[in-house]
């Protein structure tokens, strides 16, 4: 059988010599090409990580890849974001949008969903559990910690990845067989303890290193490649010529409270109440209400002009209140509350601008 007839007979993909160069690979080849176009990806955080991840899953062809963001396109991210410009900053691009846009035009055979979103535990299950494979491309503990319920809830395999300054980290979990993110760290790091890409920096290179780990390693799950998985936790400073692997194959603890406990403590915090999350390094807080705004933004945006400077687009509206404060709201009422990291400050703010 040739490889056009079997790749027909194992889903619709045309234009095979977009995948040539792939299908030459022998540990990918026709076979793996199939198994890939049929598979389901869920890509989390659209940052410098994610815009690899995406730009790697898309490009080599896997059949269905989901973007999930809840930020939107700035200047400052263009040094490392790669599927993002500076059209996209200025009219603040929600990362989602911006990035599905220019992976459909790369490869119209996936398709490409974004949504805009806050990945939280009231939504998790609804967006991650319809796929095969979930990506971390977060910059935040506390949303891998709910990633991580997820995945051992449902049984989906996730592959963990961090960058910052000129190091970075992935490991695959894969639930039953290796230990989860639990296991490892037991919680998430108390906030403003670890350094972020806004308080310590980043080089775009090391993004590069940790994405393709990543994606090499997903490609290998996908195609079903499982003995050459990596199984060990990753570390790499690029700038300081620092590599190690660290076996953890035998890191899975009996007293687990996620994988050996079914204990899902992340994914069970369901909202009660608003939810203000300091975006470190930002001087930003999130507000999450939970009740969704029955208000759409364009009717925000007449309420609020008289009070100040407002920008609108399809996705999200910014309000200038004054020369240090911008709010930034999105459909359903999520805001970012932009000069300060005081949360009961920004709960004021948004209380008072917003009321709800």
């Amino acid at each position: 059988m040739n490889e056009a007839s079997h790749i027909q007979e194992n889903g619709d993909l045309s234009h095979l010599d977009r995948y040539s160069r792939q299908m030459l690979f022998l540990p990918i080849g026709p076979e793996g090409q199939a198994k890939l176009h049929e598979a389901r990806v869920a890509i989390v955080g659209m940052g410098a990580l994610g815009t690899v991840l995406a730009n790697h899953m898309v490009r080599a062809g896997v059949g269905f890849v989901r973007l999930i963001d809840r930020d939107f396109v700035e200047t400052s991210n263009l040094q490392r974001q790669m599927l993002y410009d500076e059209a996209d900053a200025a009219g603040s691009s929600p990362k989602a949008v911006a990035a599905a846009a220019r992976l459909r035009a790369a490869n119209s055979q996936v398709a490409v969903e974004s949504v805009v979103a806050d990945l939280n535990a009231t939504n998790a299950e609804e967006l991650l559990t319809d796929v095969q494979l979930i990506l971390d491309g977060t910059d935040n503990f506390a949303v891998r910690f709910l990633i991580n319920d997820v995945s051992l809830k449902h049984g989906i395999p996730w592959i963990y990845g961090g960058a910052v300054s000129s190091r970075g980290v992935s490991l695959t979990v894969v639930p039953g067989e290796t230990p989860c993110l639990r296991c490892l760290f037991g919680q998430p790091p108390a906030q403003g303890t670890t350094e972020t890409c806004d308080t310590a920096g980043v080089i775009g290179p090391i993004i590069h290193t940790v994405a393709s780990h990543q994606a090499t390693e997903a490609m290998k799950l996908l195609v079903g490649a499982h003995e050459q998985r990596n199984r060990r936790m990753v570390h790499w400073d690029l700038w300081y010529n620092q590599y190690s692997a660290v076996d953890v194959s035998k890191a899975r603890k009996a007293d687990c409270p996620c994988c050996a406990e079914g204990r899902y403590e992340y994914l069970e915090a369901f909202m009660h109440e608003d939810t203000l999350q300091t975006l470190c390094g930002r001087n930003s807080v999130q507000i999450q209400p939970v009740r969704p705004s029955a208000l759409s933004l364009k009717e925000w945006a007449e309420r609020l002009r008289p009070l100040g400077e407002v920008e609108l687009n399809p996705f999200l509206l910014k309000f200038r209140l004054d020369d240090e404060i911008t709010f930034v709201l999105f459909e359903g009422g999520r805001m970012l509350v932009q000069g300060t990291d005081d949360p009961v400050l920004a709960k004021s703010l948004y209380s008072r601008y917003i009321g709800m």
